[in-house]
């Protein structure tokens, strides 16, 4: 059984830097995480392993500095870990994004099971999973909430959509993306820490993709443009006020009045 699991850094906070002229973050500024959906996605993947056996890849798209959010990775139990890092990716949205992760699962040779999170927090869309489904031509369920069995043939999920729960029977290769709290992702170890420490992160460009087709890629392959950006303010500090309670509601009083709220 190959598993591939697709992960993204994303922003840590609401401090995030704009292309003023393409309207894309920069993803080499400012700090940043896992993407939190596709930690339950890594756990799901290796829960899948340690039962059926096999190995668990997992694979991103973005700058070299990916290469942390991957060796972290190892430490919960991936077995390896493949960076598609390319000025042509830059500026993709999700048609482009979603080609691009599809050439690389199959320039990485293909994948049995590929599992995504349900969503990224910072774009938001849930698309890029079924997209590259689509892109590969394998069947694919999203929102997946359980994995209710799995063997060397087939997967089987239960889907929470909206107003109805939905149990699929899928045949390998497939695509699945995973819904939060399906299960509770591991701590990383401390042993695995020092096992995969000098484990390298394999690096693939444009060079490396079967489909050398500049228009599907990156900025120039993204249909949909993006007509404003910008970072959320950030987040108010809290507003302490003190005296009697006279004088609390009239401070407060002002400080409402002085925002407009009333």
């Amino acid at each position: 059984m190959k598993i591939i699991v697709c992960m993204k850094q994303v922003p840590a906070g609401t401090k995030v830097d704009i292309d003023p002229e393409t309207g894309s973050m920069k993803r080499l500024s400012g700090e940043t995480r896992t993407n939190p959906y596709d930690l339950f996605a890594l756990e799901a993947a290796l829960q899948l392993r340690e039962k059926l056996g096999g190995s668990v890849t997992v694979l991103t798209m973005g700058p070299p500095q990916a290469e942390e959010m991957m060796k972290d990775a190892y430490t919960m139990g991936a077995d390896d870990a493949i960076i598609l890092s390319d000025r042509k990716f830059a500026g993709a949205d999700v048609l482009a994004t979603s080609y691009a992760l599809s050439q690389g699962i199959q320039a990485a040779g293909g994948a049995d099971l590929i599992i995504c999170g349900k969503q990224t927090t910072d774009g938001d869309t849930a698309q890029v999973g079924p997209a590259i489904a689509e892109h590969l031509g394998i069947p694919h369920a999203a929102w997946v909430a359980e994995i209710v069995d799995a063997d060397q043939d087939s997967i089987q999920v239960r889907q929470d959509l909206v107003s109805v729960s939905q149990t699929s029977k899928i045949p390998y290769p497939c695509l699945i993306t995973v819904d939060k709290d399906m299960c509770v992702p591991r701590l990383p170890s401390y042993i695995l820490q020092k096992e995969s420490q000098d484990r390298p992160v394999k690096i693939m460009t444009f060079d490396d993709m079967l489909d050398h087709n500049l228009s599907r890629y990156g900025l120039v392959g993204s249909p949909t443009a993006v007509e404003r950006m910008f970072a959320p303010p950030e987040i108010e500090k809290q507003v302490y006020f003190e005296g009697d309670a006279q004088k609390k509601t009239e401070d407060l009083f002002n400080v409402l009045v002085k925002k407009k709220v009333i």
